[in-house]
């Protein structure tokens, strides 16, 4: 009886224990990003240096004090660290986005404000409008390991993959840089591609996954240039005057800030290889400031805008619609959400698909299988004991029924 019942509570410890080592295997956060991402998003230009914001808060959390008025803030693919430039300083620093501690800088020349990141995450570009050059940097030592001549100030960045039809993940990025009158094109094994003359003096540059470059112009134009041609297809917006811009992964329309008419300008994807032209904007979003940047989250839902008097602006994007106003105070100039799940494979793009996480994907491959094969092996033996135990009870009834009383 005693060995019976032994084996009775030894089945149902096991199955405790499979239940609990289900739970773990399912939900362990083993993979979580330090930076949050994309439940937080970065400000660069707030009263305290960045203004961090919790997404689903919806107000500020924390600041990192960063000195050198930050300009351009970018974040590593897996959340973990902030690349920010101080064009006061002459400086780029690589800050840890969860503890706000700097882990390397290094001092350039010609008031660095601008930046990009390779498709791999392996190198960060950085340049200035005070110089004539890119440099590409090593995103976890600073060191520099190459240098881009332009022969023109630098007033915008931005790394593609090749357009080529024959083009592989091997294939080298492609680094489209704008200058005082042309757009300048680079492998990132340093050989120069050739250029594309833009009439206005192109500045930003924002290059969604297809075969279109998104250029503004000082003389207040937006333009699309084709990858593959390297021409001007036509012209996009007029009289304007425009912010940096950023797309929507899911539906490919580009956010574009115009600062002069206090809107957020969105356009229609281009479609290669047809001739059917839409008016643009395609729609506008009225605010009650002057937009100085916009980030869209990586699966599309939401929206994030940094007005000049000190607010950033919430939106919903499918419905479009303002969610609400967060204040950061200072003069906010740009602003960043990260992305979730963390990027794992080179050939990854920097827009991924941020929807809530499921349990498989939270959890560590290898840990996963481990604990699945763990509680297989305890409910197997939990099983063998149940049928053990049956066997018993129908191999001598009496006996069991003596045990019952």
């Amino acid at each position: 009886m005693a060995a019976n019942s032994i084996s009775r509570r030894y089945c149902y410890r096991c199955c405790f224990l499979c239940m609990v080592l289900l739970f773990v295997g399912l939900f362990s956060p083993s993979a979580h990003a330090d930076g949050g991402a994309p439940q937080l998003a970065y400000v660069a230009g707030a009263a305290q240096g960045i203004s961090i914001i919790d997404i689903a808060q919806r107000r500020v959390t924390g600041t990192i004090a960063v000195a050198g008025s930050p300009h351009t803030v970018l974040l590593s693919p897996d959340g973990q660290s902030l690349y920010v430039t101080q064009p006061i300083l002459g400086r780029v620093a690589v800050i840890t986005a969860k503890t706000g501690k700097t882990l390397c800088t290094a001092n350039l020349p010609g008031q660095p404000s601008l930046l990009a990141l390779s498709l791999d995450a392996t190198v960060l570009y950085v340049a200035g409008g005070g110089d004539m050059s890119v440099r590409a940097l090593d995103p976890v030592t600073c060191a520099v390991q190459r240098t881009f001549e332009t022969h023109e100030p630098v007033f915008g960045l931005a790394v593609t993959a090749s357009p080529a039809a024959d083009a592989t993940p091997s294939t080298p990025n492609q680094l489209w840089i704008t200058g005082t009158t042309s757009l300048t094109i680079f492998e990132a094994n340093g050989h120069l591609l050739g250029s594309v003359p833009i009439a206005g003096g192109p500045q930003d540059i924002c290059i969604p996954g297809g075969f279109t470059a998104y250029v503004t112009t000082r003389q207040g134009t937006v333009v699309a240039v084709d990858l593959s041609t390297r021409q001007v297809a036509r012209t996009l917006l007029n009289d304007g005057q425009f912010g940096p811009m950023d797309y929507d992964a899911n539906t490919g329309e580009v956010y574009v800030p115009d600062r002069l008419h206090n809107q957020l300008d969105v356009l229609t994807p281009i479609v290669t290889g047809t001739t059917v032209t839409q008016q643009e904007p395609a729609r506008i979003i009225r605010l009650s400031s002057s937009p100085q940047s916009v980030a869209i989250t990586s699966d599309g839902q939401l929206g994030f805008v940094a007005l000049s008097n000190g607010q950033v602006l919430m939106l919903d994007v499918p419905n479009r619609s303002i969610v609400t106003s967060i204040a950061v105070g200072g003069t906010p100039h740009f602003i960043i959400t990260g992305l979730y799940p963390p990027v794992s494979s080179p050939t990854s793009t920097p827009k991924q698909v941020a929807t809530s996480p499921s349990p498989a994907k939270l959890i560590d491959r290898p840990l996963f299988i481990v604990l699945m094969v763990l509680a297989g092996m305890l409910l197997l033996g939990t099983l063998w004991l149940f049928w053990r135990s049956y066997q018993k009870w129908f191999s001598d009834p009496g006996s069991a029924r003596k045990r019952l009383k």
